[in-house]
C-alpha cells in the first residue's frame, strides 16, 4: 500500500535545501551578479599624505607572542614616525606587558587594563587615547605581512569608505607550513567579503586584521563582538566596508579540533547577539543593500544546521514512502556528508576521497558549532572575556 504524504512534507524538504544551497553557494552567486552591475570604480585619493596610525594589539597573557609580534609590527613597511604601537594588555599576568615595557624606548605604548575586562571594554578605553587618524584593530599571535598597513590605508582615499578589513592565513598547527582545515571556510568568507564589498559594505571584519578611521568608532557594550558591531555601527553612519586582499596575516590554527570548535561557538554566540541587539540593520527601507547581505551573510547562514536537521529528517520521511529517485538521490549523498564527516573526524584514512572528507568535516563541525552557539545565546551567555588556547 502507497503512502501518500501531505504536499507541505515535499515544500518543506526543499525550501531547507534552499536555505542551505543559498547560503553557501546561491548569495556568493547572488553577489557575483549584482556586481556586474555595481561595481565601484577606484576612488580619486584625498591626498597624498600618508595618515597616523594607530596599531592596537590586544593581548591577555600573550607572553608566548607579544615579542615576536612587535618585532614583526616594528618591520612593517610604514614610515615610523606616522605610526603607533599601541598593547593593550587586559590585566596579563604572566609577563606579557613586561616584554612590551622592554620596546617603550622603540615607541611601543603600554595601555593596561586593570580587572580583566574582556578585549571590547579595554577597547573602549584605548581607541580614544590613541594618537592615530586610523585604528588598526590586531591580535598578538598575528603576523602581519610586511605592507599589510599600506594596503589597508590605501582604501581609506575613497571618503566613504569607513572600515577595511584584510583577511587571516590560518597555519597548521602541525608546524609544516601548510594551511589548517579552517581554510576551507576562511576562504569562502573571503570570497563573500569581496563580493560584498564590489556592489556595497562587506559585512564584518577579520579581528585580526581591520582598520577603522577613528572618529567613527563608538563605544561598545564590553559583551559586543567588535569585529561585527564596529563596521556595524560605522554603516549606521552613512559609510561603507571593503575587503584589502593583498593585507593579510598568519595566525597560528587552534591546537587541536576542539579549539577550533570553540572558536566558532563563541563567534557564532556573540554574533546571535550582536544582531539581535542592533535589529535596525536588518531594516530594509532604511539599509536596504546591507539589510540584504547582513541577512545573508549571517542570519541566513546561522539557520543552515536547523536546515540540515529539517532537510534530513523530510527526506527519510519522503524515501520511506517511495518518494521516487530523486529522493533516494538526495538521502545518499546526505548520508555521504555525514559519512565523511564521521571519517574526518576519526582520521579515518580515505586514500583519494581525503580532501572531501576533510571538507566535509569542516561543514559538519561549523554548523555543529553554530548550534551550540545558538543554545549559549539563548541561554544569555555573552563571552565577555576570553582565554588563552595554545
Amino acid at each position: 500500500m502507497t503512502i501518500e504524504l501531505p504536499g507541505y512534507i515535499t515544500a518543506v524538504f526543499w525550501v531547507a535545501v534552499l536555505v542551505v544551497l543559498y547560503a553557501y553557494v546561491g548569495y556568493p552567486l547572488v553577489l557575483a551578479v549584482l556586481g556586474l552591475f555595481r561595481t565601484r570604480g577606484p576612488a580619486s585619493p584625498e591626498t597624498e599624505r600618508l595618515p597616523k596610525v594607530s596599531l592596537l594589539i590586544s593581548a591577555y597573557n600573550e607572553v608566548a607572542a607579544i615579542e615576536d609580534k612587535l618585532t614583526n609590527s616594528l618591520d612593517l613597511d610604514y614610515p615610523g614616525e606616522l605610526l603607533e604601537i599601541v598593547v593593550v594588555s587586559d590585566a596579563s599576568g604572566d609577563g606579557t606587558d613586561d616584554i612590551a615595557r622592554k620596546y617603550e624606548d622603540r615607541g611601543v605604548v603600554l595601555k593596561r587594563c586593570e580587572g580583566h575586562i574582556g578585549k571590547t571594554a579595554c577597547l573602549n578605553r584605548a581607541v580614544p587615547e590613541a594618537a592615530g587618524d586610523i585604528i588598526v584593530f590586531s591580535d598578538a599571535n598575528s603576523r602581519y605581512d610586511r605592507r599589510a598597513l599600506r594596503c589597508l590605508v590605501e582604501r581609506f582615499s575613497d571618503r566613504k569608505i569607513g572600515f577595511v578589513t584584510g583577511r587571516t592565513e590560518y597555519l597548521s598547527p602541525a608546524g609544516d607550513g601548510g594551511s589548517s582545515a579552517a581554510g576551507l571556510y576562511t576562504r569562502v568568507e573571503g570570497l563573500t567579503k569581496t563580493l560584498e564589498g564590489r556592489i556595497g559594505s562587506c559585512v564584518g571584519a577579520d579581528g585580526a586584521i581591520f582598520a577603522i578611521r577613528k572618529s567613527l568608532y563608538r563605544p561598545l557594550d564590553a559583551s559586543d563582538i567588535n569585529d561585527l558591531v564596529i563596521p556595524a555601527k560605522i554603516v549606521q553612519q552613512g559609510y561603507r566596508g571593503v575587503l584589502a586582499p593583498d593585507a593579510f596575516c598568519l595566525e597560528p590554527a587552534a591546537p587541536d579540533v576542539s579549539g577550533e570548535f570553540t572558536r566558532h561557538v563563541r563567534i557564532t554566540t556573540r554574533s546571535l547577539r550582536a544582531i539581535f541587539r542592533h535589529p535596525g540593520l536588518l531594516n530594509p527601507f532604511r539599509y536596504p543593500l546591507f539589510s540584504f547581505e547582513l541577512a545573508s551573510h549571517k542570519l541566513i547562514r546561522f539557520l543552515v544546521p536547523f536546515a540540515l536537521f529539517t532537510a534530513f529528517f523530510f527526506n527519510v520521511l519522503i524515501v520511506a514512502v517511495g518518494g521516487g529517485p530523486v529522493y533516494g538521490a538526495a538521502l545518499f549523498l546526505q548520508v555521504c556528508l555525514y559519512v565523511l564527516w564521521l571519517a574526518g573526524s576519526l582520521n579515518i584514512p580515505l586514500f583519494f576521497l581525503t580532501r572531501p572528507s576533510r571538507a566535509a568535516h569542516t561543514f559538519c563541525a561549523v554548523n555543529l558549532a553554530i548550534l551550540i552557539g545558538w543554545i549559549k545565546f539563548l541561554k544569555g551567555e555573552k563571552f565577555t572575556t576570553w582565554a588563552i588556547q595554545r
